[in-house]
């Protein structure tokens, strides 16, 4: 993986680790969004591995609205657009396990 230019010491390090791995996941997307220049970071590595190595990536929105998540509609459409070459989509619905269990809603697991 070549680090892009611009990138800090703490960036390159973290690609080159990214770069090693076998797996990579992606998760909870779409709690927080980024903005236009925390975007770039995983449009890069997802970029840089969606043919090189496994890449699961949970959401709690739907590909159509990643560029709420990512700042930029093109952005997120690359992305999707890399995702979706060799992706299988897997959606969940239902109750939220976490929910049913919780335990400020006095529901023990146990």
């Amino acid at each position: 993986m070549k680090p892009s230019h611009g990138t800090d010491c703490a960036t390159d390090r973290l690609l080159a680790d990214v770069a090693k791995a076998r797996l990579l996941v992606l998760d909870e997307f779409g709690h927080v969004p980024f903005d236009v220049d925390g975007a770039r970071l995983p449009c890069q590595v997802i970029s840089e591995s969606y043919e090189r190595r496994s890449v699961i990536s949970a959401a709690n929105v739907g590909s159509g609205r990643w560029g709420t998540v990512f700042a930029d509609d093109k952005l997120a459409a690359a992305i999707v657009d890399r995702v979706a070459r060799h992706g299988r989509l897997v959606e969940f619905g239902g109750p939220s396990h976490r929910l049913e269990e919780s335990l400020m809603l006095g529901k023990s697991g146990r």
